[in-house]
């Protein structure tokens, strides 16, 4: 009879177990988590990511971690499998980075909408000053710049400035400082330059211009990129409800900014009060993620 007990509480605490495992996130097996990369300094990657953190949580109840770091070690995190996928690639500017971990990852197709553009910038009260070389004619000392990380932070130093022999220097800092000095900057209509790209809040804010570049001193940065998803190579088969969310994910420049805007200082915020209003804009995304927690 003790016997027969123990074996009826065994039978008991196993299909408890199913049940319960049962009620796990994204109505699968057991609950379900993803680790999301965002490279610092990079405002787009922080929206999209926050975005998709969002929707994975309230539509499918995952548990998503988002890990910030330079953009270097968070592409190589998604090929070695530390990060599930990093939502902003710039293509061809980041084509270097990501030659080193192509054969541990899946490129998803372009999620942004619009165009891009990246470059130095100056404000528009330097009427005089339209075209990089122009800049050996004003009092600026510096290009304000961003993180070491970034293409464009190699791309002036080495190729920029000794192109049109700039008396100019590259100074990197991070991305908040620089926009900080913008501020400041632009605030008592000082001379400067620094550089700019879209999509981002800044071209809403501040009025300023991109200089043109006669002897393509930016080389491929001058051309338009696309801006897209990577994903480790597991991902796809190893969890398709996530793997098909991120790749039906789309924003346009207008709702990048829009976001960025709300609160730049707090992109979580952001993205959850622009979404208070905006659940038509991911519910394809979340139709994507059901169509494969389906199949």
């Amino acid at each position: 009879m003790k016997a027969n007990r123990k074996f009826l509480a065994v039978i008991v605490a196993l299909v408890a177990g199913v049940l319960v495992a049962g009620c796990g996130g994204g109505g699968s097996a057991e609950s379900k988590s993803l680790n999301l990369g965002v490279a610092t300094g990079w405002d787009e990657a922080a929206v999209v990511a926050n975005l998709t953190r969002i929707v994975m949580e309230e539509d499918f109840g995952y548990e998503v971690q988002l890990q910030e770091l330079e953009l270097g070690p968070v592409i190589q995190g998604v090929g070695s499998g530390d990060l599930d996928a990093y939502q902003d690639i710039w293509l061809p500017n980041h084509q270097a980075q990501i030659d080193e971990v192509e054969n541990d990852i899946v490129q998803l197709d372009p999620w942004y909408d619009g165009e891009t553009e990246f470059g130095i910038a100056v404000p528009t009260y330097m009427q005089d000053v339209n075209a990089i070389p122009d800049l050996n004619q004003t009092s600026v000392t510096q290009i304000l710049g961003i993180e070491p990380g970034a293409i464009i932070s190699e791309r002036i130093p080495e190729s920029v400035i000794p192109t049109y022999g700039l008396n100019q220097e590259y100074l990197t800092s991070s991305t908040p400082s620089m926009l900080s000095e913008v501020e400041d900057l632009s605030s008592n209509q000082e001379e400067f330059a620094f550089v700019a790209w879209k999509p981002h809040w800044m071209n809403a804010k501040y009025d300023f211009k991109y200089l043109e570049d006669p002897q393509d001193g930016l080389t491929d940065l001058n051309d338009g990129a696309t801006i897209s998803s990577i994903v480790n190579e597991d991902l796809p088969d190893e969890d398709p409800v996530a793997f098909a969310l991120l790749d039906c994910v789309t924003l346009t420049e207008e709702q990048v900014n829009e976001i960025e805007a709300i609160n730049p200082e707090d992109y979580a915020e952001s993205a959850a009060t622009w979404l208070e209003d905006n659940r038509d804009v991911v519910q394809p995304w979340v139709d994507c993620g059901e169509q494969a927690q389906e199949s």
